[in-house]
């Protein structure tokens, strides 16, 4: 009895609920009253509720696209919004504004973004990247996207290339130090300029020197997805040892020889690659210091990275609690820097195009063998 009354009370009170917005409007119209069943009440496990997709949003959660206190999406978090300039891959309302997915125009950014955005789930799934055709890459060139690809080569191919460079150098005696210039970055996590290679021309081209094109991996790795699993980013390792064998992608080779004048081909190409990087830095510092006359101390913990030692004392000059940016560029001394600053900056640089990465370097260093007195030869390293 006092169930039956309960669940009478129950009935009654969804009427008298159903009728307290408009009781006039509700008797003229002769409604019926719908009586409604509370839902089951808790307690719930996570592991008793059913979320689509959820491994995915798990994984896409554990990865770096959706860590909002990296300094790629919290760099701004002072300002309270980021610039039009940076919001297109540094949140997903940016990209999708950029790319006119949100209705706005395509090609720009209108306006500040609000901060405390992600590569979230809109930008890489949305309907409207299928109508995405093409990508412009900071060398002027227009290369054909399809679907998702659009996202990965929006955002990892860079701001800078090498034309830009040859633009500030123009006309500038080489190895003379000019006040006006600056350094310029080409960006960081640049996979995709590096992918593309000499058909991307992301890096400072020397006249006379031809470089590998897009590297073309083995069928069916065609695309970003063939290799990083979308979600976690990470690399699945698996599918290389069908044709390589080694223990990590590091250690990966592609060549019999060896690039870095050690002689060690039991390594993977990514050694010889930083081997050459360093080798690189090291001509740049004494370039700066026996060439121009004006010592560089490289720091990559802070921007723009490149700092003055005017007293060659071995440490960053300060001025006013703050550190000084080096100003004494020669045009040699800033197509090097760049080159070698567009290899590093793409950490999965042996596995994205190994074969541009080491042409870039070698014809750095090789431009800077020169006015340092260093023999190429006994260098003993291949292009």
């Amino acid at each position: 009895m006092v169930v039956s009354a309960g669940l009478a009370l129950l009935v009654a009170g969804g009427a008298v609920l159903a009728q307290t917005t408009s009781d006039t409007a509700t008797e003229a119209e002769g409604d019926a009253v719908v009586p409604f069943a509370l839902p089951k009440s808790g307690p719930f496990a996570p592991s008793e509720i059913n979320i689509e997709n959820d491994q995915a949003i798990t994984d896409w959660f554990r990865s770096a696209h959706a860590n909002a206190a990296a300094e790629a999406f919290s760099h701004w978090d002072d300002e309270g919004a980021i610039n039009a300039a940076c919001a297109t891959c540094h949140s997903g309302e940016g990209f999708r504004d950029f790319h006119g997915l949100d209705g706005t125009e395509a090609g720009v950014v209108d306006g500040t973004i609000d901060v405390g955005g992600v590569v979230d789930c809109g930008t890489c799934h949305n309907a409207g990247l299928a109508e995405i055709s093409e990508v412009t890459f900071p060398s002027g060139l227009v290369h054909p996207v399809q679907g998702v690809e659009a996202s990965c080569l929006t955002c990892h191919q860079g701001r800078s290339a090498g034309v830009d460079v040859k633009e500030a150098i123009a006309d500038l005696p080489t190895d003379e130090p000019n006040p006006e210039l600056r350094f310029i970055n080409p960006h960081y996590a640049t996979a995709a300029a590096t992918w593309l290679g000499g058909y991307g021309a992301a890096g400072y081209h020397y006249d006379g020197q031809d470089y590998s094109g897009r590297f073309f991996h083995a069928r069916p790795v065609a695309s970003c997805n063939s290799c990083h699993e979308p979600h976690t980013l990470e690399v699945e390792f698996e599918p290389c040892l069908t044709c390589h064998q080694a223990d990590s992608p590091e250690d990966i080779r592609i060549a019999r020889q060896s690039y870095d004048g050690s002689g060690d081909t039991s390594v993977g190409i990514r050694s010889d690659i930083m081997a050459n990087a360093d080798t690189l830095l090291e001509m740049i510092e004494a370039y700066t210091n026996d060439v121009a006359g004006a010592p560089v101390i490289y720091d990559g913990t802070r921007y723009p990275y490149f700092f003055a030692d005017a007293n060659g004392d071995a440490a960053i000059d300060m001025a006013d609690g703050k550190p000084v940016a080096y100003n004494s560029w020669t045009p040699r001394s800033l197509r090097a820097a760049f080159n070698w600053k567009l290899v590093t900056a793409d950490p999965g640089n042996y596995a994205h195009n190994p074969q541009y990465s080491l042409e870039l370097l070698y014809d750095t260093i090789e431009d800077l063998s020169a006015p340092l007195g260093i023999d190429m030869e006994e260098l003993d390293l291949l292009r």
